[in-house]
C-alpha cells in the first residue's frame, strides 16, 4: 500500500498549499489572513512542504509598503510531475502536468472496447508515453490521478459502479499501479473536476459550491468549506440520479425519471426524435438546428432543449433547497447548447426553489475541456501527496 492510499488527512495544510498555488507568490501573513489561521500554524504546516520541495521562498515584500519585509512563497512547479487521466465511454484522455497542474503534454486514445483490462492497458500506455516525452528527466513523477464517471470507492481505488462503462467492482488503482510502478489515486470524474474548478476555474476563492456536469451523463460534485464532500460511501451529489419524475423515462441506472434520463444529451436526442426530428442528428447538430434550422425541426430542437432544461432546473432546485449554495457551476460538453436549455432551467429553478434559495445562488457556466477534466484528475494526486506529506 503506498503513501497516497494511507493518508491522515490534513485539510488545513492542503488549503495552505492551494493558496500558494492559486495566489502565489504569497506571504505567510496573507495566507494566515485569508484562511483565518494564526501565523504560527501557517509556519508549522509550511515547514514540511518546504522541506519536501513542494514550496520554496522567493523574493520579499513589505505589507502595504510598511513594516519588515516578508519572504514570499511559491510552488516548485518544476520539481514534480503528475499524470492525470479521464476514462470516458469512448476514449481515454491523459495529461502530464507540473506540480501546479499546468498541462505540459496531452494524449488521447479512442476505445474500441470498455473491457476493464483493455481500458487500463490504454491508460498505462498513455502514461508511459507522457513520461517518456517529459520536458525534464530530473523531475519526480508523484503519481497518476484517474477520474471515472460513476461510484468510486476512493480509499480502495475501486470503481463500484459505472453504468455507462458497464463496470461493477472494478479495481483501478492496484492494476494500474502494478503496470506503471506509480502510486494511483482514483475518484469520480466530477469530484476531480470540482477540485480543478476550486483551484483554477469558476470556483476559485469560493469555499463552498457545487459543480454539475451535463453531457451524455449528468453528474455532480460538492466543495464544502474548501473540502471535497464525498459522503459516507463516495456517493454524495449523485445529481443525475435524483428521481424527479416517477413515471418518466427509464434511466441507465435502472430507475425512472432521474435527472439524467431527462436532461442528458441522449435525452435531448430522444425527445427531438419523438417530436419528429431527423433520427441521425447528433447533439451538436440539434444545437445548430435550434439556432438556425428550418421549421418544423427548429421548433422540435428548441422544445427538446426546453424539456431538458426544465428537468435540470428542477434538480437544481432540489440542490438549492437542501444546501443553499452560493454558486453552482454548470460544466461539461453539453453546455455548448446552454443558450437553448439555460432559460428553461432558470425558470424551473426559480419556480421550485423555496424562499430565496434561487436568488442566493449564482449560476456560472464553464465549458470544461477534456484537458480540464484530466487536469482535475492530476489535482487529485497533488492534493493527496500534499496531505500525505503533512500526515
Amino acid at each position: 500500500m503506498n503513501a497516497l492510499t494511507t493518508l491522515v488527512p490534513d485539510q488545513t495544510g492542503a488549503e495552505i498549499f492551494a493558496q500558494v498555488l492559486t495566489a502565489g507568490p504569497i506571504s505567510r501573513t496573507v495566507i494566515a489572513q485569508r484562511l483565518g489561521l494564526s501565523p504560527s500554524t501557517v509556519t508549522r504546516l509550511l515547514s514540511p512542504l518546504i522541506e519536501g520541495g513542494y514550496l520554496s521562498e522567493t523574493g520579499q515584500q513589505s505589507a502595504a509598503g510598511l513594516g519588515r519585509p516578508q519572504r514570499l512563497l511559491r510552488v516548485n512547479t518544476e520539481q514534480h510531475l503528475v499524470v492525470g487521466i479521464q476514462i470516458a465511454r469512448t476514449h481515454v484522455a491523459a495529461v502530464l502536468t507540473d506540480l501546479g497542474a499546468r498541462p505540459l503534454l496531452r494524449l488521447e486514445q479512442a476505445l474500441d472496447s470498455v473491457e476493464p483490462a483493455h481500458v487500463l492497458s490504454v491508460a498505462a500506455e498513455l502514461t508511459g508515453r507522457l513520461i517518456a516525452g517529459a520536458p525534464s528527466a530530473k523531475a519526480k513523477v508523484l503519481g497518476i490521478g484517474v477520474g471515472v464517471g460513476g461510484h468510486v470507492y476512493a480509499a480502495g481505488g475501486v470503481c463500484r459502479s459505472a453504468v455507462r462503462l458497464g463496470w461493477t467492482d472494478v479495481p483501478i488503482a492496484a492494476p494500474l499501479s502494478a503496470a506503471t510502478g506509480l502510486p494511483v489515486v482514483v475518484n469520480n470524474d466530477v469530484n476531480a473536476l470540482v477540485i480543478a474548478e476550486r483551484w483554477f476555474g469558476e470556483g476559485r476563492d469560493v469555499d463552498s459550491f457545487a459543480v454539475i456536469s451535463v453531457g451524455r451523463g449528468v453528474g455532480g460534485a460538492l466543495m464544502l468549506h474548501g473540502v471535497l464532500h464525498s459522503g459516507a460511501g463516495g456517493l454524495a451529489v449523485e445529481f443525475g440520479h435524483l428521481p424527479i419524475e416517477p413515471n418518466g423515462p427509464e434511466c441507465a441506472c435502472g430507475n425512472r425519471g432521474c435527472v439524467e434520463a431527462l436532461a442528458s444529451s441522449d435525452a435531448v436526442l430522444r425527445t427531438f426524435r419523438e417530436l419528429g426530428g431527423r433520427p441521425e442528428a447528433d447533439y451538436d447538430a440539434v444545437a445548430e438546428l435550434a439556432r438556425s434550422g428550418t421549421e418544423p425541426e427548429r421548433q422540435a430542437a428548441l422544445d427538446a432543449f426546453a424539456v431538458a432544461g426544465a428537468a435540470l432546473g428542477r434538480g437544481l432546485a432540489c440542490l438549492c433547497n437542501l444546501l443553499n449554495p452560493g454558486l453552482i457551476v454548470i460544466a461539461g460538453e453539453g453546455v455548448v447548447a446552454y443558450d437553448h436549455f439555460g432559460p428553461a432551467m432558470t425558470r424551473a429553478l426559480e419556480r421550485h426553489a423555496v424562499s430565496s434559495a434561487a436568488r442566493d445562488c449564482v449560476i456560472k457556466v464553464d465549458q470544461a475541456s477534456e484537458t480540464l477534466w484530466a487536469r482535475g484528475a492530476a489535482c487529485l494526486v497533488i492534493r493527496e501527496s500534499v496531505r500525505a506529506r503533512l500526515s
